[in-house]
Parts: structure tokens; sequence; C-alpha cells
């Protein structure tokens, strides 16, 4: 018969901090901040100005 493992005790924690707190929400990717924020001031394109 084969051995058994011992109780893990991390395992006991996590179950009841799961109970206790809620489960943890899942990853997030972040975007780079020169994705997520706008430029100040919108460059005019080459063409564009009436003269």
């Amino acid at each position: 018969m084969p051995k058994r493992k011992a109780p893990d005790p991390g395992k006991k924690v996590r179950r009841i901090a799961r109970n206790v707190i809620g489960v943890v929400p899942s990853e997030k990717v972040i975007v780079p901040k020169n994705e997520r924020k706008k430029p100040k001031h919108k460059k005019p394109a080459l063409g564009d100005e009436d003269l």
C-alpha cells in the first residue's frame, strides 16, 4: 500500500482565506503608459493647412 502524503498546511490556510475574503481576481494586462495616455496637443498633418 502506498504511503499517504502529509497534509499541506498552506492549502488549508488558502482555502480558509478564500472563504473569508473571496476568490482572488484574475490577472489584468497592464497597457504601457504611452498607449494609455492621449497626446496633449494634436500635431497638424502635412497638407491639411488651409491657406
